[in-house]
């Protein structure tokens, strides 16, 4: 048996060990997140390099709008270039319902019936027709997963691979839940589109880059 004073010694040790290890735990929980930054950080910078070229673009995909008292469910169309836009929209059951075309002249849209509207934004046209608002100004940045030119967003996160996660630009809130790769690169296959009026979801089923825009080339 043990002395009286080795017995005491070994339970002063054993009481010390719980706190040793939670000073171990603290220890790694506060140089681990410094060690990923920087890293973080450029790979963000190396992707947003890699898809900044890009500046036309084709995809097919399905679209869910909810606003307060309206809701749209169906799938899309979309050919977009610097010089226009072109955006079709259709029912669950395949029959177009508008067409959308943007220019620097202004927005056109066409419903079903043959009916023609115009107006200078596509927010304005889109609301008035369609009973919700299509954030065209900014989407075809957003869309490839990337801030959009001409404002400055706010609270942006992106992944260990330095792909966007979520920012907030315009007065929206862009969540990116799942990304696909298109002829080696990574854009986004879901974004989410909210602001206090409308939530928007689009899922890329397909998405058709130009080869000379595919890898960020000048």
């Amino acid at each position: 048996m043990l002395p009286v004073c080795c017995r005491l010694l070994s339970l002063h040790w054993l009481r010390l060990l719980p706190c040793a290890a939670g000073l171990l735990l603290i220890g790694c929980t506060i140089i681990q997140p410094t060690t990923q930054v920087p890293a973080s950080a450029a790979a963000y910078q190396q992707h947003q390099a890699s898809i900044a070229n890009i500046k036309q673009f084709k995809l097919q995909g399905r679209i869910g709008v909810q606003t307060e008292d309206k809701g749209f469910s169906g799938s899309t169309h979309w050919q977009h270039d610097n010089a226009e836009d072109n955006i079709a929209l259709f029912s669950p059951l395949g029959s177009q319902i508008a067409s959308i075309k943007t220019t620097a002249d202004g927005v056109e849209l066409v419903t079903s019936d043959g009916k023609s509207f115009s107006a200078k934004d596509a927010e304005t046209l889109t609301q008035q027709n369609l009973g919700w608002s299509l954030p065209m100004r900014g989407l075809a940045d957003w869309v490839l997963g990337r801030p959009a030119a001409g404002s400055n967003a706010s609270d942006t996160i992106w992944d260990s691979a330095g792909r966007l996660s979520k920012l907030k630009q315009d007065g929206w809130e862009i969540e990116y839940p799942e990304y696909t790769e298109v002829n080696g690169q990574q854009l986004p296959g879901k974004i989410n589109l909210r602001n206090p009026r409308l939530y928007l979801k689009l899922v890329v089923e397909q998405w058709d880059i130009p080869p000379g825009e595919q890898t960020g080339q000048p």
